[in-house]
Order: structure tokens, then C-alpha cells, then sequence
């Protein structure tokens, strides 16, 4: 084979994880740069490319699929810049953006206003049409009046236009009369039909999903193009795949017709990557996957093997937000990572997040004229950081810088510099702990019968205690740890899913329904299969699944089909029994008294376009390897202690080594409390006992 490449753009770093043809991963990091993300994808190729001895052009030449996973869009929902968009929907139900789902966490909390709805209320436009809930059309639609307001959103420069008409989902006809007509009217500008997005019940899910994909369109277009043209300049004649929310990958053509998947791209391939290392150490099918990157921190599950999907993601606070609508890894990030500001509140207390120095200015030991203290300032005051050997010596840090920020803050709080420096650690593992928490506990999963997977640039300051706290005896810490989303692209597949609404319940199931709904769903997997340009011989699996809860319950669940079609009874009972033991596993309830109702209905097409790298043979000889040098530094406890500081270079497989000690990685930097203990597997992992 040739090279493959994988890149992950975050808020602060630039991840690039090199796969060379002998089956070795090589990792390269380089600051963001938001204004020309191709600026630091390229300032990482230069590292990747040295470490195999090659020119970066003579690399990307040689260089047969390039996998790209970007936050392009989040950022860009979260800063408003995305495109002027106009939101087209039945007269009436003007407000759906606006009232969203009605809840809040506090009900009585009036602390802060009514959030405001993702297309404002003078950009949405109502459309005199009406179909019924069994696809019957109430009111036709006005074709004068649908071209009248086409013309006053030409008029008004709209960059973008979403369509979700009520009940589209059972009949499209109307969103497509829309369709037409814009494609008549404003030939240049995209649009999203909220039926051919997001075909579920829900309008105000469904309407969301496509007003967020139909507002990104114009910049990731643009962006996507952009990207494609700087590599082919750069030499890059092989295959682009995008990293998607899903766990999988897609090529830029299917991406631009639905950029929403882009949304969450990075953080969804870490579980992806955890699956693969906890496979290959041999470590059980139930993994909690934390990537510590320099802005957020990442939460995600792998169960039984397999990925955690979830409808319910949202773009900012629950409720408050904005809801994606669309399936993605189920995925939670709070903003804890190594930029995140510490700050004292108007009560006194200290803070950790969620603002982040991010890449520019950065942290203040960046020496990018940062003023504010972050975890990374307090991690190089503790003495957790070689200032001359950060991202393997390329970025030189500032000691002083970071002395002086925590001890502005250390008069502050009346306390030392390595207290204070320790308690902005110590807050943030108690914020960690938490967001590991609401995935796990809240729902069903114990930590303490799981592996901790740790991932990103800053994970290894405090794994560790964050284990110990959970229970969990073993983390994986993977020598690539601090490009573990890149990393996950490198073990991904092609994945598409498509979804159909046909509510039913157990009590009268509608297979003849149902039927044509999976016919319908499997027709649109393959029709994406055969537009593939990179999957001629590729191995092909797809999955069904329904979403399904018993009576009066809100939420579903996705649930495996146990057959591919409902020929008979017996079909529908092994569905209903699925059911049963999947609400069984997640909330330790069956109430099989209780019809179960199947609202919507999904299949996944998973294509593998490359076979992942080969697990090495394991190994029986351990030893513990001498320390390189020492370093002082500071636990929590009295006075900082003399600390052994490993390199990983130096490391061989095998190696095994008792804390307190300082691992040295050229991308990540791994502290070994005192009492615990890491060793070197033959996949070049950390294994972390936290006991």
C-alpha cells in the first residue's frame, strides 16, 4: 500500500496521524490556523513527512486516500457566521424554531432570557399549503404565493433557504413543488428539503436539522473547494473522504448535499479509535473513550463493541441549544481542556471553564501575549511539562509566563503558587468526572466494569486520578493518544444512514408498512453505495434499526433488527423481545405489559475502503527501565518530590514503570501518580493501573 493520512482540525491544535506502508503510525501537530486551515494542515505534513524521511509534497504525492475531519462548521455556528438563511414552513406554525422543545433545566430559573431560535423570526416565511398526518392534502399549495415570497427573499439577498412543511414526512409533495420552484427562482442558492434531510417525526427536530444543514451549505461548499484546491496544489492527487458525525467517512460530494454531518466530525471518531485500541489490548466490548484537547473535553461510549448513537445531540446546552435532529455518535464535550481559563468568581471560587485561550492568544506559556491562566500553565507549574520538549520541542514554552499568571491568581485566592496550580488540576478532573458521569451512570452503564480509552494532547495530566475517582481500574493511553480522533479515521469505514417514519405498535403491527419502509430505506443505501467512486471492491455491511419505546414513554431507543424483514408473528415478537432487553440493559426495566411503539425506523450502510492496521504479537517480557532524568515536581501533598522522567522514545515494549514519574511522548505528556503504575503493551500503548 501507499500512505494514507488522516487530519483533525480542533479549536487550538492541527492532528495528523501518517500511516506508512509498514503499518506504523506517525503523529504530527501544529497550532490551528483558523483563518486558512490548510496553513496548519501543512505545517503538520512537514512533521509527519520528516518523520518517514520525505519532501511534504513528495509525501502527499504518494499519499493514496486522505481523510479530513474539520470543526469548520461548528465554529461557525457558534460564532454566527453562517449564511443569511431563510426558513420556508406551513402557514401557522411560524414559531417552531422559536418555541423549540419548551423545556429547560430549572424551570423556575429566570437568571437568563429566552434563548433565541436559530433562524430568526423575521427570516421564516410561511407558505399557504396543508397535509394531513396520513399524507392527505388539506390545502393545496399556492404556487402565486410560494413564487411571490421566493422573489422577496431574492430580493433580500438570502444566501440560503430551508424547507420543513408539516407533515412532509408522509407527503412530500409540497416540499418539492418548493424545490422547483427555487431552483427557478434563485438557481444559485442552495436549499434543504426537510423530508429527503431528516424524514422523523418531531417537526421541531426535523426543522432544525434542516434549517442548521441548509445555513452551512455556502460555507462548506466553499470551504470543502477551498480545501480540495490547496492539496492538489500541494501535490495531493489521491482520494479526500470527510470524517462525518456518524463514526464513518464520506466523500466531499455526498458532504457538500449535507453538510449538518459534518457537525461534531472530530469528537464522533475518538469512540471510533477507542473501540479499535480496547480490541486490541484485549480489553472488553465496554469502553469509555475521553479526549482531552486544548478547548473541550470529549465524552463518548462504545458498548458491547459497538458505537453509542444518539438523536439527541445538541449544539450548545440542552433544551437552550439548538438540536442537530440528525443521528450522530453520542458524543458530550464540556468545556474543560489544556486551554481552559481558571478564574474567580464574584463569590470567591475558584473556576476552570468554559472559555479556552485556544490557539490564539493561547495559553500564556504560548508566549503569544496571553494574559490569562489555563490548565496547561498550571500543568508546567506543577512541573508535569519539560518547557524545552513540548510537541517534541517545536513549540519552546515559557515557564515564567505561566509563574506569573498562577501566582496573580494564587494573591487572589490567599493561597501558594502549587496550590493553586494544583486545585485548577483538581477542578478540572471534578468537571470531568462529571461529564463522564452523565453518560455512564445516567444511563446504565457502571464506569467501574468499563476501560477508560484516553485520548488528546492533555489527557495524560490527569487520567489517572479521574479513573480512580470512577473506580475504573485500567486506562488505555495510546502513544498516538494526542491525535486519538485522527487516529479513529484511520480504523473508520464509509458510513451513510437513512431513515423512514412509519409509527406502529405491538399491539397491531403494520408489516406490510414497515416492509416498504425498509425497502425504501435499503433502496437509498444502495443507490449512495453505487455512487461511490472508492468502494469497487470493498466489503459492505448494513444494519437495521427501529426507534422505539414502550406506551406514554417520550424518548426511544435504537433497537437492532433481528430479522431484515416482518414476514410473520414471530418476525414482530423477536423485535418486541429486542426491545425488551435493550430498555433492560439501559435502564434495568422490562414492562412487557406495556405495547411497544416503533416511531421511526433506520439503516446504516458501513463500507470499508481500507483495512486497518494489523495487531503485533504480544509480548511476555517486562522490565523497568531507568529513568532518563528527574524533575521536581508537585502532587498535592506537602513539598514537590524529585520525579523520575522517562522518554517514550527511549521506552521499549514491556517496560513498566511505578509513580510517581513523569512519560515524556513527543505529542502528549503522561503523569504516573504516586501509588500507580504504567506499562508499555506491544501496540505501544500506556496501560495505566489506577488502583
Amino acid at each position: 500500500m501507499t500512505y494514507r493520512i488522516s487530519v483533525d482540525t480542533g479549536g487550538t491544535f492541527t492532528d495528523m496521524v501518517l500511516l506508512d506502508p509498514e503499518g506504523r503510525f506517525h503523529v504530527g501537530k501544529a497550532l490551528t490556523t483558523p483563518d486558512r486551515i490548510s496553513e496548519g494542515i501543512f505545517a503538520s505534513l512537514e512533521v509527519v513527512a520528516g518523520a518517514v524521511d520525505l519532501d511534504p509534497r513528495d509525501l502527499l504525492g504518494q499519499t493514496e486516500i486522505l481523510i479530513y475531519g474539520t470543526t469548520r462548521a461548528t465554529n461557525a455556528i457558534v460564532t454566527k457566521q453562517t449564511a443569511r438563511t431563510a426558513f420556508l414552513t406551513t402557514a401557522g406554525f411560524r414559531d417552531i424554531l422559536l418555541f423549540k422543545e419548551g423545556g429547560k433545566h430549572g424551570p423556575h430559573d429566570y437568571s437568563y432570557d429566552y434563548p433565541q431560535p436559530y433562524i430568526a423570526r423575521r427570516h421564516t416565511f410561511e407558505i399557504n399549503e396543508r397535509i394531513g398526518s396520513a399524507g392527505e392534502i388539506v390545502q393545496a399549495i399556492d404556487e402565486a404565493h410560494a413564487r411571490q415570497v421566493l422573489e422577496t427573499l431574492k430580493e433580500r439577498g438570502f444566501e440560503a433557504i430551508a424547507v420543513s412543511l408539516l407533515w412532509s414526512i408522509a407527503n412530500s409533495a409540497h416540499e418539492e413543488v418548493l424545490g422547483r420552484l427555487i431552483e427557478e427562482i434563485l438557481p444559485e442558492v442552495p436549499y434543504t428539503l426537510s423530508h429527503r434531510l431528516a424524514p422523523i417525526l418531531r417537526e421541531y427536530r426535523r426543522a432544525s436539522a434542516t434549517a442548521i444543514d441548509a445555513s452551512l451549505k455556502p460555507l462548506m461548499q466553499a470551504h470543502l473547494t477551498q480545501m480540495q484546491t490547496d492539496l492538489k496544489a500541494g501535490g495531493f492527487g489521491g482520494d479526500l473522504l470527510i470524517s462525518t458525525s456518524v463514526g464513518g467517512c464520506q466523500e466531499v460530494e455526498s458532504l457538500v448535499e449535507r453538510p449538518i454531518n459534518t457537525l461534531k466530525s472530530g469528537p464522533a471518531m475518538a469512540p471510533v479509535a477507542g473501540r479499535a485500541y480496547s480490541a486490541v489490548e484485549n480489553m472488553g466490548g465496554d469502553a469509555i473513550v475521553c479526549d482531552t484537547g486544548g478547548t473541550t473535553f470529549d465524552v463518548g461510549l462504545v458498548r458491547d463493541g459497538q458505537l453509542v448513537y444518539s438523536r439527541d445531540s445538541w449544539l450548545g446546552p440542552q433544551w437552550l441549544g439548538d438540536i442537530i435532529g440528525a443521528s450522530t455518535v453520542d458524543v458530550r464535550s464540556i468545556g474543560a481542556g489544556g486551554g481552559s481559563i481558571a478564574w474567580v468568581d464574584a463569590g470567591g471560587l475558584l473556576r476552570v471553564g468554559p472559555q479556552s485561550a485556544g490557539s490564539v492568544p493561547g495559553p500564556a506559556c504560548y508566549g503569544r501575549d496571553g494574559t490569562q491562566p489555563t490548565v496547561t500553565d498550571a500543568a508546567l507549574v506543577l512541573g508535569y511539562i519539560d518547557p524545552d520538549y513540548f510537541n517534541g520541542g517545536r513549540i519552546a514554552l515559557d515557564p515564567a509566563a505561566s509563574e506569573r499568571v498562577i501566582s496573580e491568581l494564587a494573591a487572589t485566592l490567599g493561597k501558594s503558587v502549587n496550590d493553586t496550580a494544583f486545585a485548577i488540576m483538581v477542578i478540572a478532573n471534578e468537571l470531568m468526572i462529571k461529564a463522564i458521569g452523565e453518560i455512564t451512570v445516567n444511563d446504565g452503564l457502571n464506569p467501574r466494569e468499563s476501560v477508560i480509552i484516553a485520548g488528546g494532547g492533555a489527557a495524560g495530566f490527569n487520567i489517572m486520578p479521574i479513573a480512580r475517582e470512577l473506580g475504573c481500574d485500567t486506562v488505555i493511553l495510546p502513544r498516538t493518544a494526542a491525535a486519538l480522533s485522527a487516529c479513529g479515521m484511520q480504523y473508520s469505514s464509509i458510513v451513510f444512514e437513512a431513515t423512514r417514519s412509519r409509527f406502529t405498535d405491538s399491539n397491531g403491527f403494520d408489516r406490510d408498512g414497515v416492509n416498504a419502509a425498509l425497502d425504501e430505506i435499503e433502496a437509498e443505501l444502495m443507490t449512495f453505495r453505487d455512487g461511490l467512486a472508492v468502494t469497487a471492491s470493498s466489503a459492505v455491511s448494513i444494519e437495521l434499526f427501529a426507534e422505539a419505546r414502550y406506551r406514554a414513554q417520550v424518548w426511544e431507543l435504537d433497537t437492532a433488527l433481528p430479522t431484515a424483514r416482518f414476514n410473520s408473528d414471530e418476525d414482530v415478537g423477536a423485535l418486541i423481545e429486542a426491545f425488551h432487553q435493550t430498555h433492560d440493559r439501559v435502564y434495568a426495566v422490562r414492562d412487557e405489559d406495556s405495547p411497544v411503539e416503533c416511531v421511526n425506523w433506520k439503516g446504516r450502510i458501513s463500507i470499508r475502503p481500507f483495512d486497518p492496521p494489523e495487531p503485533p504479537d504480544p509480548i511476555d517480557d517486562h522490565h523497568s527501565p531507568d529513568a532518563d532524568t528527574t524533575r521536581n515536581c508537585f502532587f498535592g501533598d506537602g513539598a514537590p518530590v524529585a520525579t523520575p522522567i522517562y522518554r517514550g522514545e527511549g521506552l521499549a515494549a514491556g517496560a513498566d514503570i511505578t509513580g510517581p514519574a513523569i512519560i515524556e511522548e513527543p505529542t502528549t505528556t503522561i503523569v504516573v501518580y504516586p501509588g500507580m503504575h504504567a506499562t508499555l503493551s506491544a501496540a505501544g500503548d500506556y496501560i495505566l493501573d489506577c488502583r
